[in-house]
């Protein structure tokens, strides 16, 4: 996929993704930044690029049916 392409999320990965994105927010806010940032996000990206992952299977699987018919 060219690094240009959009990807198309369903509903469901739009409500999970604009969730992660608020608790992110949250974490973000709630480090006060004194000692290097101290809020570990890490495990919220991985879930944000499952999701993301998620989506390009799901487009490449829809680009090979396509081709096959």
């Amino acid at each position: 996929m060219s690094s240009n392409e959009q990807l198309r999320f369903t509903v469901g990965e739009k409500a999970r993704l604009t969730l992660l994105v608020a608790r992110m927010a949250k974490r973000g806010l709630a480090d006060d930044r004194q000692f290097g940032g101290r809020i570990d996000q890490s495990d919220l990206q991985r879930k944000v690029e499952r999701i993301e992952n998620q989506a390009r299977k799901r487009a490449a699987q829809a680009r090979t049916s396509k081709n096959g018919k």
